[in-house]
């Protein structure tokens, strides 16, 4: 029987790809067997305007206090090149020249976090994208105001996420570690 792919052997499989690994290799759903095959690495950026304010420490708590396992981080500035690869996807629309000065204005905090259903949890700590939307206790209710001023960005989907994981991170500098109370946070340790 073949191990489980580790780091960025792991990070590389779509989660079907995850689950066909499993499910060939032991002949059964991965959903009867691990929480893991629930497991997904998602890009979290801290913006400048959370950066500025000294909100980093307080975004990494309440990650980790939901019980997400912190795989990458580099403290950064973002360059023109990377935030234009980054922002792609609004090239054209109306605010894309403004979300490039933004996000190279100032240094951020790039991170990739893990976990069962990782890219929800996230999303869900961190809240709509517009603050006053935002779900009462989530990052952007409680420290935003303005959309253009969210302070994080999350990967949106698990396609979005391996983009991103891999545009901001190579794949050795993705830690693949387990920590002393996964048991007590994932179903499957």
């Amino acid at each position: 029987m073949r191990s489980k792919p580790t780091g960025a052997e792991w990070s590389r499989l779509d989660p079907i790809g995850r689950g066909r690994i499993i499910e060939a290799e032991l002949g059964v759903r991965p959903e009867f067997l691990f929480a893991e095959a629930n497991l997904e690495r998602t890009l979290v950026l801290v913006k400048p305007d959370a950066v500025q304010r000294g909100l980093m420490g307080e975004i990494v708590a309440r990650l980790e206090r939901r019980g997400l396992r912190l795989v990458a981080a580099r403290f950064q500035r973002v360059d023109r090149a990377l935030a234009e690869r980054h922002y792609a996807v609004h090239k054209g629309k109306p605010f894309y020249p403004g979300l490039l000065d933004y996000i190279t204005s100032s240094p951020v905090l790039a991170m990739v976090w893990e976990g069962p259903n990782a890219i929800g949890a996230v999303r869900q700590t961190m809240g709509s994208t517009r603050p006053a939307e935002a779900a009462p206790g989530s990052v952007r209710h409680d420290f935003g105001l303005e959309v253009g001023r969210n302070l994080t960005h999350a990967s949106d989907g698990p396609d979005t996420a391996l983009e991103e994981v891999n545009l901001w991170f190579r794949p050795d500098e993705l830690v693949d570690w387990e920590r002393s109370v996964d048991r007590w946070v994932f179903e499957s340790k």
